[in-house]
């Protein structure tokens, strides 16, 4: 079960830059990144699994419902509906990466281009 900070009020786990960079140490969670194509060439993560959120109802089942999964966006508001999105379609270990990718440039890795 993946570490996490607070439950949200619909019971996702924000997950912080910190905590994800530590998980990745550890293990390989599956990284969905769901923002447009667009902005994935200005900055990802490696070995993510993009799907813009909105082809996630298309196309969430190509992802493993059995493996944990934290979901990013730009600042973490997109990616928390597509969390929610996937718990409500029986995904347990589902986290969303609090701040999103603007949050890990700042707090995690500022090498990553912010726009």
């Amino acid at each position: 079960m993946m570490q996490a900070d607070s439950p949200t009020s619909r019971g996702v786990r924000q997950i912080t830059p910190q905590e994800l960079q530590q998980r990745l140490a550890i293990d390989s969670p599956v990284i969905l990144d769901v923002r447009e194509d667009w902005e994935l060439a200005q900055a990802r993560l490696p070995d993510c699994v993009h799907i813009p959120m909105g082809q996630i109802p298309a196309r969430y089942a190509e992802l493993d419902a059995g493996r944990p999964v934290v979901v990013v966006c730009h600042h973490g508001m997109r990616s928390l509906q597509v969390a929610q999105f996937l718990e409500k379609k029986g995904f347990t270990d589902v986290g969303n990466l609090a701040g999103g990718l603007d949050a890990w440039a700042e707090q995690v890795d500022p090498s990553m281009p912010r726009y």
